[in-house]
């Protein structure tokens, strides 16, 4: 679903990914995890296309990571979400359908918006909208057009408690249904029993690809936690 290979970026001279490959199976829910600084952004936009990596190739579901096919195939929900100023909650969703040419999507597209509580806050203008209102209405846009592939950056920062519950519970439902993420966060304990795999980026290495299970009993000790787990292979250096 996802292939990543040799890829490398650059701001000036300063490297933020160097030489990262990967690869993402349909159905894959992996964790990217790492350090400020670790470059985890910075391959989320690579993907997302909108930054230009300075070399390597990413391919998503068999194709150019640039090409209509891949873009249909993706959802990219952004760790900062821009809502546009003057267009509704409501009308967000209207515009991603229209780009996606989805049909008959207003009945999911309610039950998504019931689901974060933003029914009743269908016509407020995004210039108007809350931290945590700008980031339900960035879920609920990636989610609509039903994606192979979701690339979420930070998913939890903005939402209120019941909202970071019922997120957890849509990625376990994603998981279900077959779909792969890629969920890049500082939070570890946010992804620990939704991932079934970590990828660890260190000054823009990946320096850990492994299976959740398979990492525990190759690093933990007893009943270390993913997060102790992730602070003795970084060297305790912090999120």
């Amino acid at each position: 679903m996802l292939q990543l290979e040799h890829l490398s970026k650059r701001y000036e001279k300063v490297p933020a990914l160097e030489d990262l490959s990967f690869e993402l199976q349909a159905g894959d829910v992996a964790g990217l995890l790492g350090p400020n600084g670790a470059g985890k952004s910075t391959c989320m936009k690579c993907i997302a296309g909108l930054l230009r990596p300075d070399s390597g190739t990413i391919r998503i579901a068999g194709h150019a990571y640039r090409s209509v096919e891949a873009r249909k195939a993706l959802s990219y929900i952004p760790e900062t979400p821009e809502p546009y100023p003057l267009l509704t909650a409501w009308e967000h969703l209207q515009f991603v359908a229209q780009a996606y040419g989805l049909k008959n999507w207003q009945t999911k597209g309610e039950r998504l918006m019931e689901r974060f509580e933003m029914g009743p806050l269908r016509d407020k203008l995004g210039k108007e909208m809350s931290k945590g209102m700008r980031q339900k209405i960035s879920l609920i846009c990636g989610l609509l057009p039903e994606p192979s592939l979701l690339l979420i950056d930070e998913p939890m920062i903005g939402l209120d408690p019941k909202a970071i519950r019922e997120t957890k519970e849509l990625f376990k439902e994603l998981k279900n249904e077959g779909k792969t993420l890629l969920i890049s966060t500082h939070l570890i304990d946010s992804v620990e029993h939704i991932a079934d795999r970590a990828l660890i980026l260190q000054k823009g290495r990946l320096i850990m690809d492994q299976p959740l299970e398979k990492l525990r009993l190759e690093y933990g000790q007893g009943d270390q936690s993913l997060e102790d787990i992730f602070f003795n292979l970084t060297g305790n250096e912090g999120v």
